[in-house]
């Protein structure tokens, strides 16, 4: 193996020339403290960054055995080395080093919730930092004595702040881990109890925007409060005993005026299948992990969803139970959404009134009596709702403010005033039983039941040019596949850019478990369990620093909407 003798040599022999001459670096590099790998040199300073990892004993970096003693410690450990070296790498970075990417050292930064990653790794004794660096250029020439300084002196100082027991604050270091295994044992805890999600007293649910996740600050935010018949009480292994609202299976309304928290307490309930760091506001938030979002959706594609329960006879004799469309409506696609979650396995529904068609929610006497229902192909939520849970046995939590009539199907009714929890199930069942709901119930006794699906291999085509595989995140809420492009605007419980990436690798990984007879749910389910038995690294072809932990129903969301995307339902 060379060391950083050697790595200084190869720096000044190839000074001043041409950018392309950097590959002869690549390779390993022992360090006194640590071990560099270069994998990837870039081929111009303005192209992506090279790709960079650097590994250390473990028991070299100090860090004691009860920061990774289980799972949950390990995955806080692992996101909070993550962000401190994110912070030390962003105060190397403000010294530029030449043009285009030059000088730049940079790892997955991690937002709000804390996410299985492939920045950092504990395996085999050693911890590994995947990040990327831009080498630095003179224009397209190399800057060896810069490039010396970086990788010779920045890198080394980022791993010794970042890295070492020594260098870090151990207070906030266990407080990170503790959290995270809080959260956990809070959500098992939950989940024993028969309740589908908690809200601990004394959360901040606001966010500063709609665009900024970090929680809300100043005199006009509500501490949570529980209501007295909704409280529960856990005990934590850290933090001791937690107490707050919980939510049960079942149906379960957030009501109340406008503007006074219904949205945001259900942006904390969906965002509660993930963990969040400390001073979020939401560490005691939690859902269950099979908690699906669903929001109506025009003009998706859908590819042979059985959506009969919810709509039928369509004009022209459309097929409803393998529908198909390029350009859906409001209620068609939230009702293919629903159905896909059902199909991956969904425990939980969150559904806001807002985001949803009118059509598809509800209607109302006087439609029934305007239009019969002969005449009309949709059955309403509100004719469903129960029956997902008596047959299904999926729970609801919906966001409703324009429709009393939901009294009649709701186990529990929660009013947001002025963003303080009531419990109002009493008196909404007291109205629902004194005002009697003209409305006459429409889609019969049953659910029904549903077709799965299987993906045909052939569909999915990642080439684009030249190269075979073309496969790249633009944004949170887009992936280039190939030619095509895969639009995840809708499927909202995505929160970072590194799980939309690792989604776009995972569909190429899961081509190779399709076999036009499994179902979406079996490729998927491959997929998951493949990752759990290796890591994340088992979706790539190379290691990666820039993945993130998803669930199967954001792959079969992103599998549902690609536009080449053929399927074949089970029976045919």
């Amino acid at each position: 193996m060379k060391g950083d003798d050697d790595l200084r040599h190869l720096l000044r022999r190839i000074d001043g020339r041409g950018y392309k001459a950097y590959r002869d670096i690549k390779g390993v590099y022992a360090f006194p403290s640590h071990t560099l790998l270069i994998d990837h040199v870039q081929g111009d300073p303005f192209a992506a960054p090279s790709r960079m990892r650097v590994r250390i004993p473990l028991e070299g970096t100090g860090l004691p055995s009860e920061t990774y003693s289980t799972r949950s410690r390990e995955i806080g450990l692992r996101d909070f080395l993550t962000r401190r070296f994110a912070e030390a790498a962003e105060k190397c970075g403000a010294r530029r080093r030449g043009s285009g990417k030059s000088g730049l050292i940079k790892i997955d930064r991690p937002g709000q919730e804390i996410l299985e990653r492939t920045s950092v790794l504990l395996r085999d004794g050693m911890l590994e930092a995947r990040f990327v660096a831009g080498l630095p250029a003179r224009g397209r020439t190399i800057a060896g004595r810069q490039a010396e300084a970086m990788l010779l002196e920045d890198i080394p100082a980022i791993v010794g702040s970042s890295l070492s027991y020594e260098r870090l604050d151990h207070d906030a270091l266990f407080r990170h881990i503790e959290v995270n295994e809080d959260a956990d044992c809070l959500r098992a805890c939950v989940r024993q109890s028969g309740l589908i999600a908690f809200v601990a007293d004394g959360s901040i649910l606001p966010r500063v925007s709609g665009v900024d996740e970090r929680p809300m600050t100043g005199p006009r935010v509500v501490p949570f409060a529980s209501p007295r018949l909704l409280m529960h009480q856990f005990e934590l292994p850290n933090c001791g005993s937690v107490h707050g609202m919980g939510i049960s299976e079942g149906i379960t309304l957030i009501t109340g005026g406008g503007y006074h928290g219904k949205s945001t307490l259900l942006n904390a309930l969906e965002r509660g299948i993930y963990n969040h760091i400390p001073g979020d506001g939401r560490e005691f938030v939690v859902s269950n992990t099979a908690s699906v979002k669903i929001r109506a959706e025009d003009g998706r594609r859908i590819e042979k969803v059985d959506i009969s329960p919810f709509i039928n006879n369509l004009p022209f004799g459309q097929d409803t139970r393998a529908f198909s469309t390029d350009d859906a409506s409001g209620s068609t696609s939230q009702a293919a959404n629903i159905m896909e979650a059902l199909e991956i396995g969904a425990k939980a529904l969150f559904i806001d009134e807002d985001t949803s068609a009118t059509n598809f929610m509800i209607r109302d006497h006087r439609m029934q009596e305007l239009i019969v229902k002969e005449k009309e192909p949709i059955t309403p939520f509100i004719d469903k709702v129960g029956q997902i849970f008596c047959d299904c046995g999926v729970s609801t939590v919906l966001v409703i403010g324009g429709s009393g009539d939901y009294f009649d199907v709701a186990g529990t009714v929660i009013c947001m005033d002025e963003y303080t929890a009531r419990d109002c199930t009493a008196e909404a069942h007291a109205i629902a039983e004194h005002y009697r709901a003209e409305r006459v119930a429409e889609g019969g006794q049953y659910f029904g039941a549903f077709r799965e699906r299987a993906p045909l291999p052939g569909s999915f085509d990642p080439s684009r040019g030249r190269r075979e595989v073309k496969i790249a995140p633009k944004g949170l809420h887009t992936i280039a596949f190939g030619t095509h492009t895969i639009d995840l605007a809708a499927v909202e419980q995505l929160v970072n850019v590194s799980q939309t990436n690792a989604i776009g690798d995972a569909i190429h990984f899961a081509v190779s478990a399709m076999d036009g007879k499994k179902t979406l749910s079996e490729v998927v389910g491959d997929v998951d369990a493949r990752i759990k038995e290796r890591g994340l690294d088992a979706i790539g072809t190379r290691p990666a620093g820039d993945y993130a932990e998803f669930r199967p129903f954001e792959l079969a969301a992103a599998i549902n909407r690609l536009r080449t995307l053929r399927m074949k339902q089970k029976n045919e």
